[in-house]
């Protein structure tokens, strides 16, 4: 099988990206995987490192729903799994129609890197609007579309999802494997558009192949810090990352040339 000539720098970023997908996945409900497209958004087209992405994504989920199979919330599945389908379809379109133009597509994935961060940092506010209300039905209608959306842009789905979940106040346990659920679902259906556009590609076989280990690493470490920390000192690192990250595909040159200039 032949192997993409990539960077040195891609491949450093891609370890790093990989292995923080499995930990955040398996270990902190999924949330902060939304780091991985950004950072390798860096280094590759957009739409193609999602596309790599994906299959790892999924082989992380299959590694991840061994864990918590059982231990899941089956109302809110049954509600949010046919919810982001239509999400993914529209996520399909949008990407169909910018697929071709890079800076769009590197605008949108900052954009919402930034959105991230600043959900998370504003998170208790926001929760706070929705504490001791079980979200309704339409809300979770609302918002599964938009993590299915979010997700086929960038594999970030994650705050959506946590929007309609957590007022549930789901046992930790149950809350996570909640979302590794839901995710498998969706990146599964995620395999339909990509496969429709053309992202999938053979020449990625190689790649992960190469990269699927760290997968598995990842996945156990992220199990291994779920019962002995918690997300503070995970998330700080993540976000801190995230929003250098965002912004610097935002700005669409690197954050020392543009220091630099000014």
């Amino acid at each position: 099988m032949h192997l993409p000539d990539y960077s040195t720098v891609f491949w450093i970023t891609a370890v790093l990206a990989v292995t923080l997908l499995g930990i955040a996945k398996a270990g902190f409900g999924g949330g902060a995987a939304v780091i991985a497209t950004p950072l390798l958004a860096l280094t590759i087209p957009v739409a193609d490192a999602a596309a790599l992405l994906l299959p790892l994504l999924i082989i992380i989920d299959m590694i991840s729903i061994v864990h918590y199979r059982g231990n899941f919330d089956r109302h809110s599945i049954r509600l949010m799994v046919p919810s982001a389908a239509v999400g993914i379809l529209i996520g399909g379109l949008f990407f169909g129609t910018f697929s071709s133009n890079e800076r769009v597509l590197k605008l949108g994935i900052g954009l919402l890197a930034v959105a991230f961060v600043l959900f998370q940092l504003f998170r208790t506010q926001i929760m706070g609007q929705l504490e001791g209300k079980r979200p309704s039905t339409t809300q979770g209608i609302f918002f599964s579309s938009l993590a299915g959306f979010t997700s086929t842009l960038a594999h970030a789905g994650g705050p959506p999802a946590t929007i309609y979940l957590l007022p549930q106040k789901l046992p930790r346990q149950l809350f996570v494997g909640t979302t590794v659920v839901f995710f498998t679902a969706v990146n599964l259906i995620k395999l339909i558009p990509y496969s429709v556009l053309g992202l999938l590609k053979v020449g990625n076989v190689t790649t992960i192949l190469i990269l699927s280990p760290l997968c598995y690493l990842g996945v156990r470490l992220g199990i291994y810090l779920n019962g002995r920390f918690t997300d503070k000192w995970f998330n700080r690192l993540i976000y801190s990352l995230l929003f250098l990250t965002g912004i610097q595909l935002i700005l669409g040159r690197s954050l020392l040339d543009f220091f630099v200039r000014f």
